[in-house]
């Protein structure tokens, strides 16, 4: 018999809230499902969209976040092995020709070698791997952070402003009047969390009656009523190092909730909005600049932006419209500085809209003076065409 484990949408990435999910994980005795299937995704979907399913899955079906629940640990096991398989792309090769039968000669998938997928579910913001273990400390929290392009391309330091719960200075969290004792809390006995069952699904959530400290105060605190966590604003530096992408993390470690046990972490999703000019191809930097007809028949020295400023670039007579020139190291600074990429400059060539009688007149009288001798690529055209519907 197939068993399901059902999680919140949001956890998975649904779009409506409220809404759930179903995985279904099939036991050994089982055929066992398709790859792609278990995740979530198509076969053609791209290194990235993989990670990202099975981001998600792990999120939510991490035996850490689910205790005691079978149907989800087995759930958990099947989407690593899906993915452990889908991420090398020489198995995922051999999977997409021969499907589990590739890998029937083998000594099977173990849970615990997890090779690089320990990367991934480490940086599941602390909700999967330790989830457990740091319960009674401050929560994580997330701040959207934008930056423009050159900013990123070049790396930066920003000053972000972050309201944070913070413990009181006078009690330091406990909640106590200093000099006082605490008692264990009736309601969660000490743990700081209780559990909630639903089914045969259950789930942790922090303690009310002691905000998750585990221990309730005999004389409260005098200041801030005795609350022991208050809210304050900080002022946070964040550093982006130079090829900094779209939509990277960057963790700055006890810059989240803090509590009487510990403080979370601030993880900082940086956005970059797009540059009027430039756009951005791994560590290569592209731009089009457009040029006039007589520069490009003649030649030019042309006026080109980069990153770091303005460089001037020759450009050759007869050049085409689409032909892409390098700029050698006016690229992104690779990461972990080994090296620059480039600038890959592509001109175009204007044909002006609109012209004057006198104007239409002297190109008449220039496109005569051509002939098809200066236009090689479209006497080799018309030479084709010709062959083909004579």
């Amino acid at each position: 018999m197939r068993k399901n484990f059902q999680a919140g949408a949001k956890d998975l990435g649904g779009s409506s809230a409220g809404a759930t999910r179903c995985v279904t994980y099939a036991p050994d005795s089982v055929a066992k499902r398709d790859y792609y299937e278990v995740l979530g995704v198509a076969r053609e979907s791209t290194p990235d969209e993989l990670k990202k399913a099975y981001r998600r899955l792990a999120r939510a079906l991490h035996p850490d976040r689910n205790p005691d629940d079978p149907a989800a640990e087995e759930a958990f096991k099947e989407a690593s092995e899906a993915y452990r398989v889908l991420s090398d792309a020489e198995q995922r090769r051999r999977y997409d020709r021969q499907g589990h039968a590739a890998f029937e000669s083998g000594q099977g998938f173990d849970p615990a070698d997890l090779g690089g997928l320990g990367d991934i579910l480490d940086g599941l913001f602390g909700e999967v791997f330790g989830a457990r273990r740091r319960r009674r400390s401050g929560r994580d929290l997330t701040f959207d952070l934008e930056i423009d392009f050159v900013e990123a391309a070049l790396g930066t330091t920003k000053f972000i402003e972050v309201e944070r719960p913070a413990p009181c200075d006078r009690c330091k969290g406990s909640g106590a009047e200093p000099g006082t004792q605490t008692r264990t809390c009736e309601v969660c006995n000490g743990r700081g969390e209780v559990r909630e069952k639903r089914g045969f699904l259950s789930a942790y959530r922090t303690c009310q009656a002691c905000g998750g400290l585990g221990t309730v105060p005999e004389v409260p605190c005098t200041k801030r009523g005795g609350e022991g966590i208050f809210r304050k604003v900080e002022r946070l530096e964040v550093r982006l190092p130079p090829g900094v992408e779209n939509g990277a993390v960057r963790t700055l470690r006890n810059a989240g909730e803090a509590t009487a046990s510990g403080a979370g972490d601030l993880h900082v999703t940086v956005t970059v909005s797009p540059h009027e000019i430039f756009e951005r191809e791994g560590a290569d930097v592209l731009c089009t600049v457009p040029v006039s007809f007589p520069q490009a028949v003649l030649g030019a020295t042309l006026e080109v932006p980069t990153l770091e400023g303005k460089v001037h670039m020759k450009l050759p007579p007869g050049t085409q419209s689409g032909k892409v020139f390098r700029l050698r190291g006016k690229g992104i600074t690779v990461y972990g500085g080994m090296g620059k990429g480039d600038q890959l400059v592509t001109i175009l060539v204007e044909v002006p809209e609109k012209v004057s009688r006198q104007q239409r007149k002297l190109i008449e009288e220039l496109a005569a003076e051509l002939g098809e001798d200066s236009l090689p690529q479209q006497a080799s055209f018309m030479s084709k065409l010709k062959r083909l519907f004579d």
